[in-house]
């Protein structure tokens, strides 16, 4: 008998294996799927405010936890372990929001009276929710379906990425530990291909996904081959910045800077490109430089303001864009290599360019590292038109002092989130969603439960 196939991983930092765990098997598709099946029956029997209850003891149970997870995200994808920490918190804020407006969102739909009838609309569960989230915020990027998911009255099969595997187990622990009916939340490690057999699975009535394009597009495509099943797909982002000529510059290089090398970087909603008016242009170059220069590269599990890449290829990928760059007229004003320190780990230093313009790949692809070009521009409609010259549409910000600037630019933007004054930032109160290849649905919000749910109607004949 064959042992079944098994993934390893190493530590970004120290470089060592890190984790040997099992993949799972064809075979245990059907077990798996079956169990949640029967949970969501028993989901589906419960009231909002029971699977209410459930869902916060459950963030509890992760709160409770949350030194072991934050320590087990910084071991296998780099984060330091303050960020860590931090995403801990966060995924528990989230998850609150989500809980306290469950009632109102998922209650049903009253009509107007109608003589001897009664009608309404109710919010039906799904079932079985199928979810992959990504590595780079492990607890975030599930939470944002998990939660709303299991408060609608669906399982959940949470499929997470190899880089960030311990997160998912860490979800399904805390259900368990909630008292949720057997099979609520699953975790599962397994390959593309068992992947994209469990989402085209009739069973399984919506898939949820945060990665790539290339990976959206292999989602997709698996479910429409089975299955009419929906798909929610969060697919990254270069998200654009502008500085407008009455911008608070020093604020605006402070977080600017952190929005492009937070997590080192590897964030889809973190700034890839800034357009900055000519007149500022010269200021917010050198108070980006003063903010980049405080940043200190080390051990994710001490007090540094950036940790190692996740993934092996990221220095390779990122000195590809710089060098592409370089090439093409673009200045290092700091950074731009592959480093390690003291020896140890995979490590790209933040950078900063200036002369940059979009022949250059960086500017029209998502880097997904802490790199910061900034290009020059003579007015907001030359801006404007620059930051919706991408394929991609998550999050674009507004650096002005002008309200009546930040709409206007805001009306013709091509992305989901418009910040003005901030950047790389959630509200759970509104919808985390993409446009053009950044993907289709989206999370959080009262819309956050549309996915998870189908209308019944309710049409009885009385008397």
């Amino acid at each position: 008998m064959n042992a079944p196939p098994r993934f390893c991983l190493d530590n970004p930092y120290t470089l060592q294996q890190e984790l040997d765990l099992p993949l799972l098997s064809p075979d245990g598709i059907g077990p798996v799927l079956t169990s949640a099946e029967r949970s969501a029956t028993d989901l589906g029997a419960m009231s909002v405010e029971e699977r209410s209850a459930l869902c916060a003891r459950a963030v509890e149970v992760m709160v409770g936890d949350a030194e072991r997870i934050a320590l087990d995200i910084t071991r296998t994808m780099g984060k330091p372990l303050s960020q860590a920490r931090g995403e801990v918190n966060g995924m528990a804020r989230r998850a609150s929001h989500m809980i306290e407006i469950a009632a109102a969102c998922l209650a049903d739909t009253p009509l107007a009276p109608k003589s001897g009838y009664e009608r309404r609309i109710e919010r039906a569960p799904l079932g079985v929710v199928f979810n992959m989230p990504a590595w780079n915020y492990p607890l975030l990027t599930a939470v944002n379906i998990v939660i709303p998911a299991i408060l609608a009255g669906n399982a959940v099969v949470l499929k997470h990425s190899s880089r960030s595997a311990l997160c998912g187990e860490h979800f399904a622990e805390a259900f368990r530990g909630a008292g949720a009916p057997v099979g609520t939340c699953q975790a599962i490690q397994c390959s593309h291909a068992i992947a994209a057999q469990i989402a085209a699975d009739n069973r399984v009535g919506f898939v949820g996904f945060t990665g790539s394009v290339p990976g959206g597009r292999a989602v997709y495509r698996a479910v429409g081959r089975e299955s009419f099943s929906d798909v929610g797909l969060e697919l990254g982002g270069n998200d654009p910045a502008y500085v407008a000529a009455d911008a608070d510059i020093a604020r605006a290089a402070s977080s600017l800077v952190d929005g492009a090398c937070y997590n080192a970087g590897q964030s889809c909603c973190g700034v890839e490109r800034v357009y900055v008016h000519e007149s500022v242009h010269d200021a917010l170059i050198e108070a980006c430089l003063a903010e980049m220069k405080q940043l200190t590269l080390g051990n994710p599990m001490t007090a540094v303001g950036m940790g190692p890449m996740a993934q092996p290829s990221a220095p390779g990928f990122l000195t590809e864009h710089v060098d592409d760059a370089t090439s093409r007229g673009a200045r290092v004003l700091h950074g731009g290599r592959a480093t390690t320190v003291g020896g140890q780990g995979r490590f790209f230093e933040p950078t900063l360019l200036s002369d940059v313009d979009h022949q250059m790949r960086m500017m029209r692809e998502e880097s997904f590292g802490p790199l910061l070009p900034v290009m020059r521009v003579s007015s907001d409609e030359e801006a404007l038109a620059l930051m919706n010259d991408s394929d991609l549409g998550l999050t674009s910000s507004i650096w002005t002092g002008d309200r009546d600037r930040a709409a206007r630019l805001a009306k013709k933007l091509q992305t989901g989130t418009v910040f003005m004054n901030q950047c790389d930032v959630l509200d759970p109160a509104l919808p985390w969603t993409g446009v053009k290849n950044s993907g289709k649905g989206s999370t959080l919000s009262a819309l956050g439960f549309d996915h998870l749910t189908r209308p019944r109607s309710i049409n009885f004949k009385l008397g």
